[in-house]
């Protein structure tokens, strides 16, 4: 079973990707093994506080991150980028640079919105940003649930559209022997 650490770029606590994220996780079953490294508590980096020693919520994440197979990120889109909260992870995951937690890492990309077209714009950013991390991500199939909020089930806000569950099926899939490939060369 490949060992999956995921990351919410979302802080609200009943986001649209974190259900994204929990779907993933039910269509995984049996292949992955996936533990979330939360954000939502990491003070804001800073290379005063970095030079102290990273903080011990930095260190938690960090170890996290090193003790997968892979990382996956599912991120909202506000104002046509990644939030906030997600880039400060990623700053903070990306020290030192010689030991980046993402260098050389197979990382995959998801999200969901309202919009209707998905999250395009902010995976675009996100990509650039962990190319410049060195990281190797998954360049299809993409992810980029639009219109999420009509693809949830009326009683438990989860994700029951069909169409949206085949297509994870198929990231999942590929993502699988992406990670597998990298397992092989080590």
């Amino acid at each position: 079973m490949i060992k999956i650490v995921s990351i919410c770029g979302s802080l609200r606590r009943n986001s649209f990707n974190k259900k994204l994220l929990e779907a993933i996780e039910q269509e995984s079953k049996g292949k992955w093994d996936m533990t979330l490294a939360a954000i939502d508590n990491l003070p804001l980096f800073n290379e005063d506080l970095e030079m102290g020693g990273d903080p011990e919520e930095v260190t938690v994440f960090k170890k996290k991150l090193a003790d997968a197979d892979a990382i996956l990120i599912v991120t909202p889109e506000y104002n046509s980028g990644i939030p906030g909260g997600l880039k400060n992870a990623l700053d903070w995951a990306s020290r030192p640079v010689k030991s980046s937690a993402f260098s050389n890492r197979p990382v995959a990309i998801a999200g969901a919105t309202p919009g209707s077209a998905g999250t395009a714009l902010s995976q675009m950013q996100l990509r650039q940003i962990l190319v410049a991390m060195n990281a190797n991500v998954l360049s299809g199939p993409k992810v980029l649930v639009g219109e999420v909020h009509k693809k949830l089930e009326a009683d438990t806000k989860q994700i029951n559209d069909l169409r949206t569950l085949d297509h994870l099926q198929s990231f999942i899939h590929s993502f699988t022997d992406f990670v597998e490939m990298y397992k092989k060369a080590e």
